[in-house]
């Protein structure tokens, strides 16, 4: 049984009500994407393609649609109505973006579980017609591989068709988080321990999370509804510190969360030998004696429970996941403090606050 998510006493801010309707914009992005995804499956370029719109779409169908979210602050924030009309599209857009992004993720990782279920490339692998267990496993990943870059090319499908001043409007702040979530998943790729080890870490989750996740579809919502300085400002100064949060938050849940909930085994980011800040926290605090274990086991393809409860026990001893616990604190009272001195609408500054909230308090 993997060790309980280390909790901290600092005391939460009271949270708002919640006045932004979430659940239309979820149900907007649900239906864009449900209404492109059946036009692929109906009149197909080629018949291999509906098997692979099925598969498309059970997996899109667990997203928590956070991309889009963010989007829909920016837009609250910059002034722009609450059922404004590109939202649904774009945020379609954003989702089947994310959706390249998560399967080539799970491709590089050689993850088994995404959101409860089975990984892309293991599902395709499924679906190889021949006996030979390691050319299934080729064909699975080959074939994920094409699905995630044909996910790319649909994303710019469905931003095309939210319509040309939408387009235009976004597309230069697309372009930079489309060239940072690759900078963070390349600085993600496991290396030797050293003594710039933390730097990287945080490098890559500013790249990969707290600008691919949410200041990049913060400044995107800003850029539809043509904001001014100050909301493109809090995009920064609330959405950094609350990426970071939202990543440290995602650290300790690949290690101490519980996989019936998070829907991802926590020997993933183990055996893949992660440097999350998490572990560069462990490896800078560790002493020889630990150093040597985290040597022995951090990135073992084989780890098994008992390994890994070897590891969480290292990452506890040293103090890494309190001190990963204090800094989601701070940095969500960071993104808050930011909240609080902007001059947005009311309602923006409420459904920024929910989110944030929800971000960094989550169990999954």
């Amino acid at each position: 049984m993997p060790a309980r998510l280390t909790e901290v006493s600092v005391p939460p801010r009271p949270r708002p009500p919640a006045e932004a309707d979430f659940g239309w914009l979820r149900r907007a992005v649900d239906a864009e994407l449900e209404e492109f995804l059946d036009g692929q499956a109906r009149h197909p370029l080629d018949a291999c393609l509906p098997p692979l719109v099925d598969v498309l779409r059970e997996f899109v169908g667990g997203g928590k649609r956070v991309h889009p979210l963010f989007c829909y602050c920016g837009w609250l924030a910059a002034g722009g109505e609450p059922g404004g009309s590109p939202l649904g599209k774009v945020g379609a857009a954003l989702e089947l973006f994310h959706t390249f992004a998560l399967i080539h993720d799970d491709v590089m990782d050689a993850s088994d579980r995404r959101r409860g279920r089975p990984t892309v490339h293991r599902v395709l692998a499924g679906r190889y017609h021949g006996k030979d267990p390691a050319a299934a496993a080729r064909f699975g990943v080959d074939a994920a591989i094409l699905l995630g870059d044909l996910c790319h090319a649909w994303s710019d499908e469905l931003l095309c068709a939210a319509g040309e001043r939408w387009r235009r409007r976004v597309e230069p702040v697309l372009h930079v988080m489309r060239t940072q979530v690759m900078a963070g998943q390349y600085l993600d790729l496991a290396g030797e321990w050293a003594e710039d080890s933390l730097d990287r870490s945080w490098r890559t989750l500013r790249h990969k999370t707290a600008g691919y996740t949410v200041e990049r579809p913060l400044q995107i919502g800003v850029m539809l509804a043509e904001g001014g300085p100050e909301a493109l400002r809090l995009c920064t100064t609330y959405g950094r510190p609350l990426g970071e949060a939202f990543q440290l938050r995602d650290d300790l849940l690949g290690v101490f969360g519980r996989p019936g909930v998070t829907g991802k085994s926590t020997l993933d980011d183990l055996r893949e030998g992660k440097r999350t800040v998490l572990m560069a926290l462990t490896w800078r605090r560790a002493s020889p004696r630990q150093r040597a274990i985290i040597r022995e086991l951090h990135g073992d393809p084989a780890l098994d429970d008992a390994g890994a409860e070897r590891l969480r026990s290292v990452i506890t001893r040293t103090g890494a996941d309190r001190a990963v616990a204090e800094l989601i604190e701070v940095k969500t009272e960071k993104a808050l403090a930011a909240l609080d001195g902007a001059t947005i609408p009311g309602g923006a500054r409420v459904a920024c606050a929910e989110l944030a909230h929800a971000a960094t308090r989550r169990a999954r």
